[in-house]
């Protein structure tokens, strides 16, 4: 049996949250207040630490909130954020590096999921939860991959509908397509026969459609364009993929992952220059 691996490699972060609409607030007794107080300077200097790429100190600070307020959908958000970042970030020379990344994955839609069912109204949630998904993707047998792929879908269309502005849900959407648009048909075709299970349809096009709509709304985020130069590779456009490779490399980091993402960009620019069309998605 030939086998697909749907692996989603998201990875944008999401800009500096406010409490969603209908989040929990303090009560009207001074106890409650006061924890309050406390929950959100621990989550102002969570984020301050994690603007300055710490997110491992930033989840520190997250975890202390998590214990005065565990149902607070920001400091949900701010642990599956953090978590994928640290799970990212882990170099390939640590021991036992698969294993730890599955954790922080893993712990990554916990927290997601429980924001989710909280159902604050948020768009950020849905959004986490469709990225740990896509992380946990790479390490998962090929039944679990393909509900993953629905659920993902399900979870980026839901952050969408609830906010539509929300670039980097568009960009989930984006990878999504040209990650099930690259599954051939044979491989579709055994998957059906020995798992009994159809493999949802993506189409480069609307990978190309939907990065667009995430670069319209964030034009400065790095990974946008590295994913919009992948479809269009993946189209023979190789033109217009230089153009979106040569922009990374303009564009200020960010992020914890953008100095990976830039050498990636990198690295692709050069083997299109070289080789046109021959790396693709492994680069």
């Amino acid at each position: 049996m030939v086998l697909f691996l749907l692996v989603l490699l998201i990875g944008p972060g999401a800009p500096v949250l406010q409490p969603p609409a209908g989040a929990a607030g303090p009560d009207d007794n001074g106890a409650a207040r006061q924890t309050a107080g406390e929950v959100a300077e621990t989550i102002a200097r969570a984020a301050t630490l994690y603007r300055q790429f710490r997110s491992r100190e930033a989840l520190t600070e997250i975890e202390k909130a998590l214990v005065m307020a565990p149902d607070h959908p920001e400091v949900l958000i701010w642990a599956a954020r953090t978590s994928i970042d640290l799970g990212d970030l882990i170099p390939e020379t640590v021991p036992d590096r698969e294993k730890k990344r599955i954790e922080r994955y893993r712990a990554a839609e916990r927290y997601a999921r429980t924001a989710v069912k909280g159902r604050h109204g948020s768009t950020w949630p849905h959004f986490f939860l469709a990225v740990a998904l896509g992380k946990l993707a790479e390490f998962s047998d090929i039944k679990t991959q393909i509900t993953m792929a629905r659920e993902i879908r399900k979870q980026a269309d839901r952050a969408i509908a609830l906010d539509p502005d929300n670039g980097f849900a568009y960009h989930v959407l984006g990878v999504w397509h040209r990650r099930l648009a690259e599954i051939n048909k044979l491989e579709r075709l055994l998957a059906q026969l020995f798992l009994q299970e159809s493999v949802p349809a993506g189409h480069l096009d609307d990978s190309v459609r939907y990065l667009k709509k995430a670069i319209r709304y964030n034009p400065d985020i790095i990974v946008h364009h590295l994913e919009l130069a992948k479809t269009y590779q993946a189209l023979g456009k190789t033109e217009l993929a230089r153009e979106h490779l040569i922009t990374v490399n303009k564009l200020p980091v960010q992020f914890s992952d953008d100095g990976i993402h830039k050498r990636n960009a990198k690295k692709l620019l050069r083997d299109i220059e070289l080789n046109g069309n021959a790396c693709h998605e492994r680069c």
